[in-house]
């Protein structure tokens, strides 16, 4: 299980075996904070509760000033990793909402016969486990799991399903039969005595706005922001290794660059982007013109079709759980050109979600009017004439966003973002399946968030699907395997816990307003970076994955999993070939899944 999952640790492995108890526990060790006294599976003193953790606490120095006044005694010079023994030691389950940071951990208590579990407030860090037949077993990635002889490898048809209707597979779903994830801002315990497991959620995104909105609501607001935001980078550069910082030109990596190089001095950041040989997706020009503001040590490679056509197969192959964001194709690449200089680095991941940064978030007033003011007999025939206009694949093209938006707008607006997001439209999950789809069941996450959401503003509901469910299962899971598929850790400032906690509170008006997109956000950092940064359209992070499939430098290959239509699918490659329709994200999807099933099980060929 240790091996298959070498790279998230190249720089030590611990093993400890309890057998005559039935417990195993392995670590594989990226060396960051105490290279010399880190070492794991780590115990108390006593030897009575040990762990094993994957992670960065970043306010463990004055965790542990806090416990070692309270009687703690700690072994090594400055772990995090002991801090979280002591922590559990004196202040028991409770202790995780005290952490600042990301994590993923094992804490073995023997005097209690319990293991007892948590994973970070967003799931910025991994966490699988099954639970069957008297064997818990639990690892970073599923494919560690996968090794287990008790784990079967059958595909989960419900998570199958899902994948093609998000891009993404939602927690606790995994895409093996009976493997789940462990949610975000979760705990679970382990009985070894009974063979109990339960879990439970210790944190919870909540958008809870302020009531009393002082005069000087934004100016003062801006600065809180830019305190707080300052803090969180502050946090995320303490490293006893070589620490470096993602720049796609964007607001919030240029945001958290600014902050660090503002920190470190000037000369002293290092900076990394990757650009693109297609004009409507690359970006760093605008990355260039950041780097030189805040005087940082700027490199930029280029994705290139050669080198997707190179690196697709390798990366999909080893992808522990299919993912339907081609985006993961740079973000290797950016991961690989970082860890030739660097260990950790900081990104922007986050900040589209707090503070309504998404296209769809300017979609929302228009869907509402249309959905009121546009009988339901024209939908079709508006959707037919839009149909109609040329495929294009430059980055977020007028068709692209035209026919996305329609597409949602038949459904109630709690499936509007899940279906806007789709990697397959709500008409066509049937025929890629072979039989109906119940769309309630498909979605049922995205319906949950939205009706669960305590404001009926169509922003905040949005805000909610976004940062609950796609942050989580693509965005983070995304930066999580690119970036350990190198061994280099990504850290996340705008996941702040003092920051969110801020930024939970700030009303929806103030994060879009007249149409723009982060408005407070912006306005606060005005004072670090040019208008033209802040203000001009937004890219993403965009991969021209649909030129290059119609150009077959890319094409569809591997084998599906049961319950799949291969003749739809074939069918949906040929008309994006063509130009008729544009199949990317399905074509993707089908990619990624047939790539994982070849790495994984066998069943028949396409």
């Amino acid at each position: 299980m240790n091996a298959a999952q070498a790279s998230r640790g190249p720089d030590g492995e611990g093993i400890w075996v309890d057998a005559d108890h039935g417990v195993f526990l392995g670590h594989l060790r990226l060396a960051i904070i105490d290279v010399a006294g880190g070492a794991q599976p780590m115990w108390t003193p006593d030897d009575a509760i040990g762990i094993v953790f994957n992670g960065e606490i970043y306010n463990h120095v004055e965790l542990r000033a806090e416990l070692t006044a309270l009687g703690a005694t700690f072994l090594t010079d400055h772990s995090d990793t002991e801090v979280l023994l002591q922590g559990y030691k004196i202040w028991g389950d409770d202790f995780v909402g005290r952490l600042n940071g990301m994590w993923a951990f094992v804490i073995y208590d023997r005097p209690r016969r319990r293991l007892y579990a948590s994973r970070d407030r967003f799931g910025e860090k991994p966490f699988y486990y099954t639970h069957r037949r008297g064997l818990f077993a639990f690892a970073s990635e599923l494919t560690a799991l996968a090794a287990h002889r008790g784990v079967r490898s059958s595909i989960s048809q419900t998570a199958l399903r899902k994948f093609f209707a998000y891009g993404y597979i939602p927690a606790p779903l995994s895409i093996l039969e009976g493997v789940y994830k462990l949610p975000a801002g979760c705990c679970l315990e382990h009985d070894l005595t009974s063979g109990t497991l339960r879990t439970w959620q210790y944190w919870d995104f909540v958008l809870e706005p302020f009531q009393n909105i002082p005069a000087d609501a934004e100016a003062q607001w801006c600065e809180e922001l830019r305190v707080l935001l300052g803090q969180a980078v502050k946090r995320r550069l303490i490293s006893d290794v070589p620490i470096g910082s993602f720049l796609s030109g964007g607001i919030d990596s240029s945001a958290v660059s600014a902050f660090a190089a503002r920190e470190l001095g000037p000369g002293r950041l290092n900076t990394y982007s990757i650009g693109f040989e297609e004009p409507s997706c690359d970006e760093t020009a605008y990355a260039r013109r950041v780097a030189d503001l805040i005087q940082s040590r700027h490199s930029v490679r280029t994705l290139s079709i050669n080198t997707a056509r190179d690196i697709i197969p390798a990366v999909l192959k080893r992808l522990d759980e299919p993912l339907g964001d081609s985006s993961l194709l740079p973000t290797y690449l950016l991961c690989k050109f970082a860890r030739e200089h660097v260990t950790v680095a900081i990104g922007g991941d986050g900040g589209d979600e707090l503070f309504a940064g998404y296209d769809p978030f300017k979609a929302l007033r228009w869907a509402n009017l249309y959905q009121k003011l546009v009988p339901k007999p024209i939908h079709q025939a508006i959707g037919m004439a839009v149909a109609r206009l040329p495929v294009s694949h430059r980055n977020m093209s007028l068709d692209f966003k035209l026919k996305r938006t329609l597409r949602g707008m038949d459904h109630r607006p709690a499936l509007w973002n899940p279906v806007w997001m789709a990697s397959v439209a709500p008409a066509d999950l049937a025929e890629c399946f072979g039989e109906p789809v119940d769309l309630e069941e498909i979605y049922s996450e995205a319906i949950e968030q939205w009706d669960n959401c305590n404001s009926d503003s169509l922003v905040d509901r949005t805000m909610q699907f976004y940062t609950k469910l796609y942050l989580q299962d693509d965005i983070l899971t995304k930066v999580d395997r690119a970036s350990m598929m190198h061994s280099l850790e990504v850290r996340a400032p705008f996941l702040d816990i003092d920051l969110v906690d801020f930024v939970r509170r700030i009303p929806w008006q103030y994060k879009l307003r007249g149409g723009q997109t982060k408005y407070l956000l912006k306005k606060a950092l005005e004072p670090m970076l040019p208008a033209d940064v802040l203000y001009r359209a937004k890219k993403g992070f965009g991969v021209p994955i649909g030129a290059w499939l119609q150009a077959g430098d890319v094409s569809l290959s591997g084998t599906l999993p049961p319950g799949m239509n291969p003749s739809y699918l074939m069918a949906r490659q040929v008309a994006h070939q063509t130009g008729t329709s544009d199949e990317r994200a399905l074509i993707w999807n089908a990619l990624a899944i047939g790539i994982f099933v070849d790495a994984s099980v066998k069943p028949k060929q396409i």
